[in-house]
């Protein structure tokens, strides 16, 4: 093989090794494939619009949230939900840490049981839902799972629980949803 031929065939191995990497790396000891941390809504799908319901100009609640494949290692889970589109830079809308790591779904209008919330831009420790000024706004559900229950001081916010998780995150998952006032 010379020329395009050869660097097809390149590519080709290259991207079957990749993929063997990926399979390897995606199982456990034994031979078992394992799932990825994964977050969802059954309110929005992801790139979606949130409905108004969960902003200020509706009730104002937190969506609900479906969890799932989270690693067995995981000791707790952590759920950051900022907008990076806000005029003076990310906008911190929702944190929360301390999540059992068995949890399955935050409900509509619920924080799980045991878990602890951290001041946000609104000055609440609670949910504030999108408001965005003008213009269509990215809002970013951030769960992470942790292999350990984590201690701050909840007006530190979300720097301080970026901090605290330092070293422990052990996975990682996202999904976005979209608003924009009429």
């Amino acid at each position: 093989m010379r020329g395009k031929g050869m660097r097809k065939g390149l590519i080709v191995l290259c991207a079957v090794t990749a993929a063997g990497f990926l399979v390897s790396t995606a199982s456990s000891k034994e031979g078992v494939k394992m799932e990825t941390l994964r977050i969802s809504s059954p309110a929005f799908e992801n790139n979606g619009s949130i409905p108004g319901k969960y902003t200020c100009d509706g009730m104002d609640v937190n969506p609900p949230l479906r969890i799932a494949n989270v690693p067995a290692g995981a000791r707790s889970l952590a759920l950051i939900v900022d907008d990076p589109d806000a005029p003076r830079g990310t906008w911190v809308h929702w944190v929360v840490w301390n999540i059992g790591p068995k949890t399955l779904e935050i409900g509509e209008n619920t924080v799980p049981k045991g878990a602890l919330q951290a001041v946000n831009d609104f000055k609440r420790h609670q949910y504030g839902g999108p408001c965005p000024p003008s213009g269509t706004h990215r809002y970013f559900f951030k769960l992470y799972a942790l292999d350990a229950m984590l201690n701050f001081s909840a007006n530190s916010g979300k720097a301080g629980l970026e901090k605290a998780m330092e070293g422990h995150i052990i996975a990682r998952a996202e999904i976005v949803g979209l608003y924009k006032r009429q």
